[in-house]
């Protein structure tokens, strides 16, 4: 594929990835890609990943379902050994082929796409169910409600000596 310039374009279902699956809310939905096979100048094997996708998550703020879009533009260098990643120009990520030399596709899709899911989900518009928008206030606390600072007996020992 790398030596012939293969590209792949197509779509494929969310339920089709089950370890992306399982980090989702349903499976619900597809994903757009584009996956090209290549040697950069320098002679670097290397696989484009091309995806577009909107993921179904819950926002861990309202509770509400809510789809993430997601566009992944990422250069995977092929390796066959995992002491060639050093040698990897900047800006790739290194792959280990396997021995057989057969690699799939619907699983690099799918890493790239389990990369992109956020550890606490959030959707960008604040807004609950009800409407409500949600803010960080800043909270005023009363002179008498402040906490004394455990280390003020120690600054005033310091300054008898």
């Amino acid at each position: 594929m790398v030596s012939a310039r293969r590209i792949f374009a197509g779509r494929l279902r969310l339920d089709a990835m089950p370890r992306l699956s399982s980090c989702l809310v349903d499976a619900l939905g597809e994903c757009e890609f584009e996956v090209e096979f290549g040697r950069d100048e320098i002679g670097t094997a290397f696989l484009d990943v091309n995806v577009d996708a909107r993921l179904p998550l819950v926002c861990q703020r309202t509770l509400v379902r809510f789809e993430l879009p997601v566009k992944i533009r990422q250069r995977l260098g092929l390796i066959r050994d995992e002491h060639e990643d050093a040698a990897l120009p900047e800006g790739y990520e290194p792959v280990l082929v396997p021995q057989d030399g057969a690699l799939r596709l619907v699983d690099a899709i799918e890493d790239e796409l389990i990369l992109a899911v956020p550890v606490v989900p959030m959707s960008s518009d604040g807004l609950a169910p009800d409407g409500v928008v949600w803010q960080d206030l800043e909270v005023e606390v009363p002179d008498d409600e402040k906490q004394v600072n455990p280390f003020a007996a120690l600054a005033g020992l310091k300054k008898q000596d």
